[in-house]
Parts: C-alpha cells; structure tokens; sequence
C-alpha cells in the first residue's frame, strides 16, 4: 500500500512540474510576441550655440569668459542629456555672436549655424551656503549649492523663439556626528554640477517635447540632370525606400503686432522616396530621391521643402 501511495505522489509531481514548465514556456512565448519594434525615429539637428554663466559666481580678477568651467558643465550635461535620447543630431557650435553678426540673421534667423533648432542656455542664479545644527550630544552640517538655468530654444528657419522657460535645482550634503563620533566632510566643488544639472533636468524633457512635436524637415540642395537631391541621411535615421511630402513655402507677412515676418503654412505639392543616400560625415550626408507624385520647378529649390508623413 505504501509503495502504491508513493507511486501516485511521484506520478502527482511529475505532472504537476509539466504543467507548470507548461505554463512558463507559453509566457515566454507570449512575451516575445508581444514585444514591440522599435519605432523609427528621424533626428533633428541640434545646435547648442550658447551657454552662459551670468551670475558672479567665481568671477576674479582673472576671470575668462570664453572659459567658465560652470558654464562649460552645463553645456555638456545639457548635450549628454539630449544625446542619450538618441532622437537628435547634436552639432558643436559655439560663439553665438559671432556667428550671427556673420549672418546678419538676414531677417529669417541663424542661417549660417546649420541646425535646424538651436538652444541657447544660461545660468542665472547660484549660491552656496552651510547650515548647521549643534545640540548636547549631537552636531551636524549641510552643505547647500542652489543654482537656476534658463533654456530658449529657438526655429532656425523663422528665428523664433518656440520654448522658453527657467528651472532651480538643489543639491545637498549632510553630515552628523553625534558625542564626537561620525563623519565628516570637507568642501564638495561636485554640489555645484549637482545643482545645475538637477535644474537643466526639469527643462530636458519639455525641450525634448517641443522639438519632436514638430515635424521633420529637409531641403532640396541641387539637381543633376534626372538627379535629385535633398539634405539628410543615415545619420539622421533615413533609409532607402522612405517615403516624404514635398511642401512649398508659405507666403512671407509680417505680423503688425509683434512686427516680427512669419512664415504662413507651406502647401503639399507631391511626394518623394529615398533611393539612395551618400556622404562621409553626418553633416554632409544627403539622399537622392524620385518623385512618387507631384513636381516642383528645379529652377527655384528654395521655395520647397521636404517633411516628414504624420
């Protein structure tokens, strides 16, 4: 009798465990069905021209403005920050004023910067500052660095401003001991990269937001005989067979409130498709397409631009 309930508690297990390898076979299965491809993205080409250290914070005698390590910092981290989505093309540029008093902006905006958006940063607050506590038994000390950021992004083509908004940030460093015992801590130069880097953070995501809420651009560059040609390639996220809408400009007016020209919607005139894409840098890289529908007059490319299908 014994050996036939061992026989049935043995019998018991091993369906029991087929059952169960069963189950976590077919929610392995249904994960990878589930898992989504990767949504293609096309990058816009970002320049941060300018990112300034307005406070006077760290300002001696011997002060270089074209050097300021915290303005520097910030700088990177708004890059690194951006870089990481792997939804833009970041591209290095700098001396902001002297790029726009080479293009006289020409009443459209930065056009000799190359980007189709740019972002122009500063630091507008920062402090530093101990706070202290000492009772019978027990000390403590916090370091304190405070520091606000303000961020303008700005449309290449109207030269624009599109986003604009200023964000504080704060970091911290506690020490306690307590009848003697306890740690310690010397002066933190990292609070400062802290405390502006938590501001440029609560602006990241609302650039992020602005930029890929407007659609993808490029441009026509030149015609070859049956050749076309338009700007953007791998690096940017194209591929051979994409498909894009050709727009002509909108008319030029100038707003009577602000007195600032605008450029009204642009009009749908045909469709093309990527057959091939060439290049050696990012920067330089360019696609040749055909026309799927419509046509544009090559004489005047200018009065066209490409864009992406929402």
């Amino acid at each position: 009798m014994k050996q036939l309930q061992l026989f049935f508690i043995v019998c018991f297990f091993c369906v029991f465990a087929g059952l169960s390898a069963q189950n976590r076979e077919t929610k392995i299965d249904l994960q990878v069905q589930g898992a989504a491809s990767p949504e293609k993205v096309l990058k816009r080409k970002v320049a941060i021209v300018r990112f300034s250290n307005e406070t006077q914070y760290g300002k001696g005698i011997f002060y270089d403005k074209e050097n300021d390590p915290m303005a520097k910092q910030a700088l990177d981290n708004l890059s690194n920050k951006l870089a990481s989505t792997g939804k833009f093309m970041l591209l290095e540029r700098s001396d902001l004023d002297k790029i726009v008093e080479e293009g006289k902006l020409a009443g459209t905006g930065y056009d000799k910067i190359g980007a189709d958006y740019v972002i122009v940063g500063s630091i507008t607050e920062f402090g530093r500052k101990n706070v202290g506590d000492a009772n019978l038994i027990s000390r403590s000390k916090m370091q304190v660095a405070e520091a606000a950021v303000s961020l303008r992004l700005i449309d290449v083509s109207s030269g624009l401003i599109i986003y604009s908004e200023e964000a504080k940030g704060e970091a911290e460093l506690k020490t306690k001991t307590t009848l003697g015992v306890g740690g310690t801590a010397g002066y933190d130069a990292t609070l400062s990269d802290k405390a502006i880097s938590a501001a440029i953070s609560q602006l990241v995501e609302n650039v992020i937001n602005n930029l890929m809420d407007r659609p993808w651009k490029a441009y026509f560059l030149a015609v070859d005989g049956n050749d076309i040609f338009i700007t953007g390639g791998a690096a940017q996220g194209l591929s051979v067979g994409d498909v894009f809408v050709v727009k002509e400009k909108g008319k030029s007016v100038k707003n009577p409130q602000t007195g600032v020209t605008m450029e009204l919607p642009g009009k749908e005139v045909g469709k093309i498709k990527v057959t091939f894409m060439g290049g050696e840098t990012p920067e330089s890289q360019f696609s040749l397409i055909e026309f799927t529908d419509g046509k544009i007059d090559t004489n005047d490319l200018s009065k066209y631009y490409i864009e992406e299908i929402k």
